[in-house]
Order: C-alpha cells, then structure tokens, then sequence
C-alpha cells in the first residue's frame, strides 16, 4: 500500500473539518497568534435572496432631458458601479438589472428601510476634484462648480483655467481643519459627520478633473505607502490624464484640490508636491473604515449617466419560510433516495460514494457560505438537482469498475483501470453541463430573467463539486478501505453475482 491515498485522506479530512467550521458558524474570526488581533472577521450566515427574505426593490431611470439618448453600454456601465458602490458601502446581497432604453431595477434583499437603500444610491453620482485656492468651503457644504460648462470631454477631461478662478467669496462659519503634518503627495481629512450648512452665496468653482480619470484606488496602511503609520489612499491616473495632472499640482502647491461627490464635498487635501507619475496618497487622520469610506467615494463615484429613483417599494417574502422548509425537505428525500439506490446497487463502493456525497453537500454549502451565494428558490432547485447529478461520475466509474473485476483485475487494477476508462465520457458530460450553466448564467443577466442566475450558480458549483468528489474523494476512500479485501472472496460485496460474471 503506498502512501499517497493516505496523504490524500488527511488533505480531504482537514477541508472537511474546515467547511463544516464555517457550515455551522455564522461569523467566523481568525487571530494572530502573535498579537492576538482578528486576521479574518466575516459574516457567512446564509444569504436568501428577494423571493424568499422579502426586501426592498428599487426602480431608477437617467436624469436627463426627454430628448436625450442613453447608450446601452452607458446603462450596464451605470448598472456595474451602482452594485459596486451599494455593496462597498454594505448593501449587501444587491441584485441589478438594466431596463432599457433608461431604467436600471435593484433588489436589496433583508431591508426595509427605503431611505436607507435611496440615499446609498443617490451618493453615486457625479466625482469631481475641485480647485478651491487657499481656502476650501467645509465638508459637507453643498457647492456649484464649472463642469459640464466650461469644456468638459469625454473621460473627465476639463478645460484648464487659470488658477483661483474659482475662489469663493463667502465661505460658511465652520471649525477650521487640522493642517496635515506629513510630506506625502497629498493630505487629506476625513470627512467627519456633521454636515456644515450651505454657502450664503453662489459660487462657480473649477473643476480640474473628474473621477472617470482615475485608473485604480486602494487603501493602504501608512507604512506600505512610506509615508509612516495609519491609513492612506492610494491612486492611479489614467494615461491621458498624467502629464495635465502634474501641471496643475507642480503650479498649486500648497493650494487645495478638493474632492466632490454629487456637488457635496466630501474631502479637502492640500497639495504638497508635483504629482508628476501619474500615482500618488491622499493622507490624514484617517481610520480604516474612513479611509475605506473615501476609497469607495473614488472608486465608484463617477457615473456615466446620472440617475434618479422614481419608486420604491417594500416586497414581501413571497415564498417565504414554508417554501424554504419544503424546499429542504425534498432535498432530504432526494439526498436519502440516492443513497438507498447506491448501497442496494451496488453495495460496498455504494457506501463509499454515499459518504463522498455527503462531503460534496458539506463542501458546497461551505462554497455557497464563503463566496456567497444568494439563494433563491430556483438556486436551491439546482442544488437540489445536483445532488442527483453528483453520483452519475460514481455510477459511470463503478460500472467500468464491475467490468475490470468480471475481466479477472485485481481489485487495485480495477479501480485505476475503472476511473481513466470512465474519465472522458465524465469530462465530456459535465463540461457539457458547466456550458449550459454559463448560458443561463448570462441570459440570466437580461431585465426580468435574474431567477435563472441563481439556478445557474448552483448547479455549476455542484458539478464542479462533485467531479472532486467522484473522481478524488471516492477514489481514495475505495483505495483505503478496499485494497484488502480479496474481491474473489466477496465478490456480492460489489454487486457482482455468479450469473453477472
């Protein structure tokens, strides 16, 4: 007996171990052994979508004149940072469909406060970065500034004008902010939670920039940026917008770029360098979550087109708990119904596939946990129909396997010979069937038909499950418990009776 099938049963054993860890945590926690802080903190309770949990659905349409026209690829491109931004701000479990010619639907499944849902959509407009001179209005304060009018093309690209065209001349009453210390490219405060009150006075500030210019943002900790301890934001232009970028910085040095969302400022840093490699840090005082908040500000601020929430309204779980409890209770019976079938037909490795399916259950609702997946009724159904799926590799292989033994193999010869004789028909079948998940997976992306998603989803993680389970897991636990057993002896033990042979 080598090795290597025991090796193989510690390696399935510990993923076992870890699947069922998080199968029956609703938060898992990880600690540094060293510092004891909390090196993974997440929440992976199941997720239930809109049919099932009830929520809130939300209709949106662009906000523009009645005679204008709206691309389809500026409505998908709306739709994908819309879910982008919703989920970064912890709208989780967000499912987004765009309505053509204008429309773009959202489900939050769990929530029922509408205000809540509408005012994270609402922050998803318009990110400009704003040159405000010497002296900024306060974060918060709701302002007028020169884009749209003065020039502005396509990808963000505005106009250049002439430094301090843009000064206010009222400025709201409002705490002065701290002044940066460091010597970083640029340093910022974050925004705190009072919102200041409006300017007295109109003023017209120039935008430099919009965030469609922005090529990536991350959060980093002070000390990966060089720039010493806390958190810092990092960003990258796109190509186009360097060498104009480092003009303006190496011209306003000491001068504030303020950062604007939706005609709010949200951040005031100053400019300490010439940012003249396209890259550079936004620093302050900032805390992880605040940083992470400014991050996503930049990240998914900008939108192609803007757009308004014209309704809102609660939905029920219109299946609901009874659906759910049914829906578990076929699965049961379908779960128990193969097994019966397996052992009975074909005894022994049966028993040994039966316990493979179950590690292919535990294995997959640890996946639909970790990823996650938001189960709908129609995702449970393709669950539900994988479990039946997920014996046909063992029923091809224990044939090929019955065929090798009536052939006088040995039994080790039997199985190997068994699984690369039944391997292409495996691969062919279920390759088939991952195709036709991808179909309706991207089908299922078309206003009206999100419920095929969910279908989708899950059947392919069962079938991509279950050839690890046929083809590694039952292959090792017939290896293990069988490479003893004198077939010759036993031969009822695999279905094999004197007139079959």
């Amino acid at each position: 007996m080598t090795r290597r099938p025991y090796l193989t049963l510690v390696i399935i054993l510990i993923l076992v171990a870890l699947a069922l860890w998080v199968d029956l945590s609703k938060q898992i926690t990880v600690y540094n052994p060293i510092n004891n802080k909390p090196v993974v903190n997440r929440n992976v309770d199941i997720r239930l979508g809109l049919d099932l949990r009830g929520g809130l659905q939300v209709l949106m349409e662009a906000d523009l004149p009645s005679n204008a026209s709206v691309t389809s690829n500026d409505l998908s491109t709306t739709q994908r940072i819309l879910e982008n931004r919703a989920n970064a701000l912890g709208v989780s479990e967000v499912v987004m469909q765009s309505a053509p010619p204008n429309r773009i639907v959202a489900e939050f499944p769990g929530l029922q406060d509408p205000q809540e849902v509408v005012a994270a959509l609402q922050q998803t407009g318009l990110l400009e970065f704003v040159d405000f001179g010497s002296t900024p209005p306060g974060v918060g304060t709701k302002i007028e500034t020169d884009f749209g009018t003065s020039g502005a093309g396509p990808d963000g690209i505005v106009t250049p004008m002439p430094t301090g065209t843009a000064t206010a001349t009222s400025v709201p009453t409002e705490t002065p902010l701290p002044t940066p210390t460091s010597s970083a490219t640029a340093a910022a405060t974050p925004a705190p939670t009072a919102t200041a009150a409006p300017a007295e006075a109109a003023t017209i500030y120039h935008t430099v920039m919009t965030g469609s210019a922005l090529s990536s943002v991350n959060v980093e900790t002070g000390a990966a940026a060089g720039t010493g301890t806390g958190y810092v934001i990092a960003f990258a232009l796109k190509s186009n917008w360097i060498n104009q970028f480092a003009d303006y910085t190496g011209n306003n040095i000491g001068k504030i770029l303020g950062i604007v969302l939706d005609k709010t400022v949200i951040s005031t840093p100053s400019i300490n360098s010439k940012i003249d490699k396209g890259s550079g840090v936004i620093e302050g005082n900032f805390t992880q979550a605040s940083a992470n908040e400014l991050a996503v500000n930049l990240r998914y601020g900008s939108l192609p087109i803007p757009v308004k929430v014209v309704e809102s309204q609660s939905v029920g779980a219109t299946l609901g708990a009874e659906s759910v409890r049914r829906s578990l209770i076929a699965g049961i019976i379908g779960l128990l119904a193969v097994v019966l079938f397996m052992i009975i037909y074909y005894r022994l490795p049966g028993f040994v596939a039966s316990l493979a399916l179950i590690i292919y259950i535990i294995i997959s609702l640890f996946l639909f946990k970790l990823i996650p997946v938001v189960l709908s009724l129609p995702g449970i159904a393709g669950f539900v129909l994988s479990i039946g799926m997920a014996v046909d590799a063992n029923i091809l292989i224990f044939e090929r396997l019955k065929e090798e033994l009536r052939a006088g193999r040995t039994l080790r010869q039997a199985i190997d010979l068994g699984w690369a004789r039944a391997w292409l028909s495996i691969r062919d079948a279920n390759i088939s069937t991952l195709i036709t998940c991808v179909i309706l997976f991207i089908f299922g992306n078309t206003f009206g038909a999100s419920i095929v998603k969910g279908f989708a989803v899950t059947l392919s993680i069962g079938v991509i499950v279950s050839l690890f389970t046929a083809i590694i897991v039952t292959r090792t636990f017939l290896h293990i418990l069988l490479d003893n057993v004198k077939f010759t002896e036993h031969p009822r033990w695999f279905g094999i009776t004197e007139e079959s042979r």
